[in-house]
């Protein structure tokens, strides 16, 4: 497959990053007005960097754009008479609906709308996908090469938004959780760097557990949790503290505020 990212900020290049791992791809063009975060990659092999978007879309069959959603108009409008039937047309950018880029580039094209997160530099992406009904027959190919990058989800798009702050916006909702964990490690004697290590391969050994057993998070914590034991006494303070419904709220309150970008 000839990829072409159109935008390397944070997610853009996190996507190179996982390509080029991955070698997932037979050609790879990185585009943008601003190259910094993927300049590293111009010695790769089959990976052009460029400024130039329209030679990106022309020496490509799948062109994503990581863009944010107040730059994606102006991109596709620049680079919609060379869009063909042969492009797979993937947009990554949070909140624009396909309609939106339908009425862009022709609804006669295939657009999938995908919502990777940052993990997808490491082959770790929980990426939710939607197509529009042009580019039906090519999901499996989206697939493929995200796939490769982590775990993939074929969802209706009206479900995008909700796994956009489930999945992109849940790595930063895990992130500031392990960094409470190594806060209180600390307080508990623990040295910083010892802190830092005890919380992330915990958090990382309670998702392994839940992947790979398929049980559920109450069934794992039943298996933890004894009679008038620390664990429960823990866990029923964090609940007293709103734990649970604070997560909740902050979930909520992300898909309120992305739906506004919707809109605008």
């Amino acid at each position: 497959m000839k990829i072409a990212i159109i935008g390397t900020g944070n997610l853009g290049s996190s996507i190179a990053k996982g390509l080029i791992n991955n070698k997932s791809f037979t050609s790879l063009y990185l585009a943008d007005k601003n190259t910094a975060n993927v300049d590293v990659y111009k010695t790769e092999d089959y990976v052009t960097v460029t400024n130039d978007n329209v030679l990106a879309v022309e020496n490509s069959d799948m062109v994503i754009f990581a863009l944010q959603p107040k730059h994606i108009n102006a991109v596709l409008e620049s680079v919609a008479s060379k869009i063909r039937d042969k492009h797979i047309v993937i947009s990554v950018a949070a909140g624009v609906e396909i309609p939106r880029i339908e009425g862009i580039i022709g609804n006669d094209k295939n657009i999938i709308r995908v919502m990777p997160n940052t993990a997808i530099s490491i082959g770790k992406s929980m990426t939710c996908i939607a197509a529009n009904e042009k580019a039906q027959d090519k999901v499996t190919l989206a697939q493929d090469v995200f796939n490769q990058l982590g775990t993939t989800l074929v969802i209706p798009e009206e479900l995008i938004q909700a796994a956009t702050v489930i999945c992109a916006s849940g790595i930063a909702f895990w992130m500031r959780l392990v960094r409470a964990t190594t806060q209180g490690a600390i307080q508990l004697g623990f040295e910083a760097h010892e802190a830092h290590q005890l919380a992330t391969q915990t958090c990382f050994g309670a998702a392994s557990l839940l992947l790979e057993s398929g049980r559920h998070p109450e069934q794992e914590i039943d298996r933890v949790t004894t009679p008038s034991g620390c664990t429960i006494e823990g866990l029923n303070a964090m609940e007293h503290q709103g734990l649970s419904s604070a997560l909740i709220q902050g979930i909520v309150a992300s898909f309120e505020k992305i739906n506004q970008i919707k809109k605008n």
